[in-house]
């Protein structure tokens, strides 16, 4: 039995082997997506240690822990990240089957050139070894990106940031281009009970008075015309773990606005209302603005809430809901096509299994003129594994062409991420190899070769106009 790490992780026929190592592995990298704060590729420090790297804000790894039973002093608590490290090396081994494993496998051999497997029995001396090398190499938070040769990285901020640390880096000469992606979620959840003073935060920063829906709107679009001017962005981000388009009237919406400003009770039907006039109008803006709409669907935000009011939010304690329906937002998709406004859409369903229904209503709003108009994004948080993106491409090849997907992100906060990319292409590859060796595709390796290259790469650089040099 063999107990290190294999070259061939994932690629199961030797066709797949081929078009891996001879076309996908080492195109460069788009990360379109992420968490990753601004403020610490500004300040580019050293790692610490590989707790550090791995452990510091790394919700599934939490998740994992809690699992085990691990005490929460070493999760999120005020252990040190040499404890962390040692308490989450004691389970590794047991996460057979988990994308956990993988991942640290990759980072282990991508970053430190480590083939063996973490157990208990040799934390210690790779805990040494990755140290010694962290020294070594001067593992900061730049050279993370520039040893995974990511060559733009978009992170994610709300349009109240004065994005102080993006134009820090704008005067630098990065080899990787660093642009941010316009989240306007909290302007949306108008029955949140810090609503009134989200507004008053965003009316400083636009520098104009919020008084009427209206006037949101515009304050919004001031700043995401900000946004675009510092980093060039035209990366847009909604989430939406819960939304149902219910018609309303231009005086309806003023009437929900003034009403979620006073703070009062919003009944369910107001506050569908208002979201189906905020995210159509929000379309509109993205369209007029040349901003790709991207839309995260059905996150069950803070499903254990006595450990959220303990530890925090984001801190692992989201799930997966199927409230969201197909035709709520298709409804949407439809009205913004109705006025000839509808924007470059990528739908993220965090609810795999009901993966086809999503890939065909993206489908239905296609259109001449754009390629791949509204699409499928990449299989999302508990879903950027290998059976989730084996599943993606499994059943939706059927219903919409894998070869227009825009491919991989990371999600993470993590510096380490960039080799969930590398997963990614090693799955594709082995399914066109499977495809190929059934006899089910035979146009050939030249166009193979531009389908991988198009899928993780030259699809994403052209669909949201970013032209980065291959």
């Amino acid at each position: 039995m063999k107990n290190t790490f294999s070259e061939e992780l994932f690629l199961t026929n030797e066709t797949g082997r081929m078009l891996y190592h001879k076309y996908a592995e080492h195109l460069p990298i788009i990360d379109y997506h992420c968490h990753l704060q601004p403020s610490e590729i500004l300040e580019n420090k050293e790692f610490e240690d590989l707790g550090e790297m791995w452990l510091r804000g790394d919700h599934y790894k939490w998740r994992c822990m809690r699992a085990f039973g691990i005490e929460e002093k070493y999760i999120t608590g005020d252990a040190s990240y040499y404890e962390k490290y040692m308490r989450f090396a004691e389970i590794l081994p047991q996460l057979a089957g988990n994308p956990i494993y993988i991942w640290c496998a990759l980072e282990l051999k991508r970053y430190f050139d480590i083939d063996e497997p973490l157990t208990a029995e040799n934390a210690q001396a790779i805990y040494d070894r990755t140290c010694a090398l962290i020294a070594e190499k001067h593992m900061t938070r730049r050279w993370c990106m520039e040893h995974s040769d990511v060559r733009l990285v978009s992170t994610t901020e709300d349009p109240t940031d004065d994005l102080a640390c993006h134009k820090a880096l704008q005067k630098e000469n990065l080899s990787t281009r660093v642009i941010t992606a316009f989240r306007p979620d909290k302007a949306m959840f108008c029955a949140n009970s810090d609503f009134d003073a989200y507004l008053g935060k965003l009316a400083r920063a636009a520098e104009q008075p919020i008084h009427s829906f209206s006037d949101l709107l515009t304050a919004l679009e001031k700043r995401l015309q900000y946004f675009q001017q510092v980093t060039g962005t035209t990366v847009s981000d909604d989430g939406i773990p819960y939304f149902a388009w219910a018609d309303y009237t231009q005086e309806q919406v003023e009437a929900i606005f003034a009403k979620a400003r006073r703070g009062e009770a919003l009944t369910r039907q107001e506050i569908d209302q208002y979201q189906s006039a905020f995210l159509f109008e929000m379309g509109r803006i993205y369209n007029r603005n040349n901003y790709v709409m991207q839309l995260h669907i059905g996150t069950y935000l803070d499903a254990n809430t006595s450990r959220v009011q303990a530890i925090g939010q984001s801190t692992g304690f989201d799930c997966t809901d199927d409230a969201t329906a197909v035709k709520s937002v298709g409804t949407l998709l439809d009205r913004l096509t109705a006025v000839g406004e509808l924007p470059k859409t990528i739908l993220y369903p965090l609810d795999g299994t009901k993966i086809e229904a999503w890939a065909v209503l993206a489908a239905g709003f296609c259109d001449s003129g754009t390629r791949a108009k509204v699409q499928l994004g990449a299989p999302w948080w508990f879903n950027d594994q290998a059976f989730g993106i084996q599943r993606q491409f499994e059943a939706c090849a059927n219903l919409y062409p894998v070869s227009l997907s825009v491919g991989m992100l990371t999600d993470s906060r993590s510096f380490l991420s960039y080799p969930r990319h590398e997963l990614y292409r090693r799955v594709l590859c082995s399914y066109l190899g499977s495809l190929v060796e059934r006899g089910e595709y035979f146009s050939g390796e030249a166009e193979l070769k531009k389908l991988i290259e198009n899928v993780c790469f030259d699809n994403v650089n052209q669909f949201f106009g970013f032209q980065v040099q291959r």
